[in-house]
């Protein structure tokens, strides 16, 4: 690249650039940064004056990305993503002296996710005790409020474990799967004369879901119930029936996938959080060093490859970090 490119190409330019084509806003992109909105406007024409392109169309409201801006963001994305995953790892905590610690990890993880912060941990930790559980949320909240587990990654739940502190990952937000070709053109009426596959009622996901089929007055016969999310996948593709799933679900179909089209859920949009929870004798920098290595293979693994697949789903299918996350952090209960 030659030097004159590079002029004006500054870190603090992209991460204006990228916040910026997220809220479509001077103003938000500045409360964000912590930064003056003359200020995020001079990066912006900064680093347009560098790649000799306009990135951004300011003549509308909220602003978009021009063709040259769509093209750069996704670099810039990869460049800040492994920038921040390469200060993250030069930061993270010596886990050496660290005697025993006990972590459990939602089964959604456990292909992708869970072997690589294992491994991570497993460096870092050279005469640790540790012990990995992976099962569904419901019975890692359990095993948290008991104490059984120091570290659990889950969906949240309804309340949140007793004596439990939170640091969000990401919102899994729920969505409408199909058989592919279907039409769902008019709405949920339009699938009823196919079969609703639902999830077992004893997990966080089958919760929602039946108060959302509540709060739509839908009356679905009790057909097929089930706990596994690849039998599901499996049922859809095979254009047995329809269920309500997330991103995060689809993106584990595997070979199934291309036999289910996925949609927005129609009405109010709606989501599980996936957190980490520590037990609130753990208030010290382990918990929040875990939670954003989790964020990065998350964002690596479903993530950016969930909004490739189904860019209509925009940020709300986006890793929660820096102030996102602070925010969303509720107090210890």
């Amino acid at each position: 690249m030659p030097d004159t490119l590079l002029k004006g190409l500054t870190l603090r330019g992209l991460e204006v650039f990228e916040t910026l084509a997220r809220t479509g806003s001077v103003a938000v992109t500045a409360d964000q940064l912590g930064m003056s909105a003359p200020a995020v406007s001079q990066q912006l024409r900064n680093l347009s004056q560098a790649l000799g392109a306009e990135l951004v169309d300011h003549s509308r409201r909220p602003m978009v990305l021009t063709p040259a801006g769509r093209l750069f963001l996704g670099r810039a994305e990869a460049a800040l993503q492994a920038l921040r995953a390469g200060q993250r790892g030069l930061s993270m905590l010596d886990l050496a002296d660290l005697s025993a610690l006990s972590l459990g990890v939602i089964e959604d993880f456990e292909n992708e996710v869970t072997p690589q912060l294992a491994a991570d941990l497993a460096d870092a930790m050279t005469q640790c005790a540790f012990r990995l559980v992976t099962g569904a949320s419901h019975a890692l909240h359990g095993q948290i409020a008991r104490r059984d587990l120091d570290i659990a990654i889950c969906a949240a739940g309804h309340p949140d474990p007793a004596g439990s502190l939170i640091h969000p990952l990401i919102d899994d937000p729920y969505i409408l799967a199909v058989p592919t070709g279907v039409d769902v053109s008019g709405g949920l009426a339009a699938l009823s004369g196919r079969t609703f596959l639902r999830r077992d009622p004893d997990q966080v996901m089958g919760q929602q879901i039946e108060r959302y089929i509540a709060g739509a007055g839908l009356s679905l016969p009790q057909r097929f119930e089930m706990d596994s999310n690849q039998s599901i996948s499996a049922l859809v593709a095979g254009g047995t029936g329809w269920t309500i799933t997330t991103p995060l679900s689809l993106l584990r179909a595997g070979r199934f996938a291309g036999g289910i089209d996925a949609h927005p859920l129609p009405g109010a949009p709606m989501s599980r959080r996936i957190v980490l929870y520590a037990t609130d004798d753990w208030t010290g920098p382990i918990p929040a060093q875990i939670a954003d290595r989790a964020r990065d293979l998350i964002e690596d693994h479903f993530a950016a490859p969930g909004r490739a697949r189904m860019p209509w789903l925009g940020d709300s299918f986006r890793v929660q970090r820096g102030a996102e996350a602070a925010r969303g952090a509720p107090e210890p209960v």
